[in-house]
């Protein structure tokens, strides 16, 4: 038992997130997210985990939905080589137009987006969760665009 516990906590990952997210961190990896895209993850799961706890098995239900879908998986990917790009780049418009409408289109997925903010007390705490990983111009910009497409679909998520 203490051996497990000692391994357990030699293994950052699985010192902070639950079994089931290290699988899905694996996943991803296995799936050619890169190394970079992989610890972002992790950093805002462990992030949004300690923000609203009581949700995370329901989001992570749902992240292994998604990661099953080669379209959104394929879209994620090309977001994460979005926030790269300049902020003014027409692609990000294009990217995050189809973004939105692949969730729209996929309510199940649409669950990762809204999933935290449902039953998140205030607005602020959904935006740490969502801008984590948005952290440069280009990825702020396309969140919001994203963002902007859903709620004039009638998605509720939260405005800054």
């Amino acid at each position: 038992m203490q051996r497990d516990t000692l391994l357990r906590l030699a293994d950052g990952d699985r010192a902070l997130l639950p079994d089931r997210a290290v699988v899905l961190l694996e996943r991803m990896a296995s799936l050619g997210f890169t190394a970079d895209e992989v610890a972002a993850t992790r950093e805002g799961w462990v992030l949004a985990r300690a923000l609203v706890p009581e949700s995370f098995d329901d989001y992570l239900d749902h992240g292994e939905q998604a990661l099953r879908d080669t379209r959104f998986v394929a879209l994620v990917r090309r977001g994460a080589e979005a926030v790269a790009w300049d902020p003014d780049d027409p692609r990000i418009d294009e990217l995050a137009t189809a973004m939105a409408d692949h969730y729209l289109a996929n309510p199940a997925q649409l669950k990762t987006v809204t999933s935290f903010q449902a039953r998140t007390e205030t607005a602020t705490r959904y935006r740490l969760i969502s801008r984590f990983g948005n952290q440069s111009p280009a990825g702020a910009r396309m969140a919001d665009l994203i963002e902007a497409k859903l709620r004039a679909a009638g998605v509720p998520i939260p405005r800054p």
